[in-house]
């Protein structure tokens, strides 16, 4: 009973997580769906964007875990009064680098993209979807701060349904944007871009009213000491985890630059393929975002022990959610490609590299699990290294050496793929079984 209970606390907690975990790959997939339709050229410039906006926000994704770890430490340890700081804190960051940043990025967005492609056609899509959702940066932020106070507050419900109404708003004026209804410009591809650039700065309005009412009793933009003391932890929770998210994103640009040395049709595939697979680990990635809230809730209590059951349990759940998932992959191949690509061929050449990623999402599930453990329990430098090793000392050297050098192509790099995530999360099953994250003051 004891057990079903602490699996009911998950879920409540996990699922409304998971879906709000959706944003960044729905968005992705939604404009890979409807820019299929437009052909080869334009789903790769779109992938491309979206591999190059992903390095433009990386540098403030820490913010989400940081914000989330903070209010949920507040609020283990009773000081709820002080809870909200964390926020205003997030906000500030959001303005102070968000912003400046996006506007560099644009300014140098045509030399980004010749960086991942070198088909003009390609480059021309690519660089104007990236320069309209990297104009969306700031709102990313926002977002990101306003996701760490529902979640360290356990109330994720509330961002769910924000994010419902930003992605139903993406996917009306996108389609509108793309194909020119309603009286809007048929603008193509780019359209996209700009589409989810309005939905998530009307995700952002919508959000900050929200959370204003409900954190404005728990210190929200009060400025004394404590608060100061909030904004420095939250820089020191914030930037490994914002490394590590930039050099993951870093890593998926070279990805795609390696499997460009295959071709344009395998880049059009690993575009949809990355796509599932980051869509895919998303519930195992928002249950390590609820163990995230659950293990520094209970160190803030100081209760160590029950920190690390709760890492646990919440692995055993993803693990369960993972495989159940990963089903159609293996055995409606064809059916799940037909969505985004429109070729036979390409759909014959991605069958196995997605029955791969299938397998990968799975063996997986521990890495991402317990790297969102470790963030709550403050180890965001450990998760850097070990992430950051793994990916640039081997994962990526093996994918070159086995695709394009010795010619075994996407097959060849999904192999090493699923090589390198098992030891990953290896890895991480280690460092949470030694308990050395105990000792770690924030």
């Amino acid at each position: 009973m004891f057990a079903l209970n602490r699996q009911k606390i998950i879920l409540t907690l996990g699922l409304p997580i998971i879906a709000g975990m959706l944003s960044q790959s729905v968005l992705n997939l939604i404009d890979a769906a409807l820019v299929g339709q437009l052909g080869e050229a334009s789903l790769a410039g779109v992938g491309i964007g979206s591999y190059a906006n992903f390095v433009a926000i990386s540098l403030i994704l820490g913010l989400s875990s940081g914000v989330q770890t903070l209010v949920a430490r507040h609020k283990g340890a009773g000081t709820d009064n002080n809870a909200a700081s964390p926020v205003h804190w997030g906000i500030f960051i959001s303005f102070l680098f968000a912003l400046p940043l996006s506007l560099l990025y644009i300014h140098h967005s045509d030399w980004i993209v010749s960086l991942m492609s070198s088909d003009s056609a390609v480059q021309d899509i690519a660089e104007d979807y990236f320069d309209y959702r990297t104009a969306a940066m700031l709102a990313v932020g926002l977002n990101l701060s306003f996701r760490g106070w529902w979640n360290g507050n356990k109330t994720p419900v509330t961002y769910f349904k924000v994010l419902l109404f930003t992605h139903i708003l993406n996917v009306a004026v996108s389609y509108c944007l793309i194909f020119g209804y309603f009286g809007l410009p048929k603008m193509g591809a780019p359209g996209a871009g700009l589409g989810s650039a309005i939905a998530l700065y009307s995700g952002a309005i919508l959000n900050a009213l929200l959370v204003y009412k409900n954190a404005n009793s728990a210190g929200l933009f009060r400025w004394h000491s404590q608060s100061l003391s909030d904004f420095i932890r939250l820089l020191r929770l914030s930037i490994p985890h914002s490394l590590q998210q930039f050099f993951l994103s870093m890593a998926i640009c070279i990805l795609i630059w390696i499997i460009g040395q295959l071709g344009t049709s395998e880049q059009a595939i690993a575009h949809v393929l990355i796509n599932l697979s980051l869509f895919l680990i998303l519930p195992a990635v928002g249950l390590g975002v609820a163990s995230t809230s659950l293990v520094s809730h209970a160190l803030g209590e100081s209760k160590p022990e029950e920190a690390l059951r709760w890492g646990w349990d919440v692995l055993k759940t993803a693990i369960a959610v993972m495989i159940l998932l990963s089903t159609p992959l293996w055995f409606f191949p064809e059916t799940v490609l037909a969505i985004f690509l429109q070729s036979e061929k390409l759909i014959s050449e991605a069958v196995l590299p997605l029955q791969l990623t299938a397998l990968a999402i799975c063996l997986d599930a521990a890495a991402i699990v317990l790297t969102q453990a470790l963030f709550g329990v403050g180890a965001n430098r450990t998760v850097l290294m070990i992430s950051s090793f793994g990916l640039w000392g081997f994962y990526l050297p093996l994918a070159w050496l086995f695709g394009p050098a010795l010619g075994y192509g996407l097959l060849g790099i999904w192999c090493v793929q699923v090589i390198y995530r098992t030891l990953s999360s290896l890895a991480f099953i280690r460092i949470w079984q030694q308990q050395h994250w105990q000792h770690i003051k924030i």
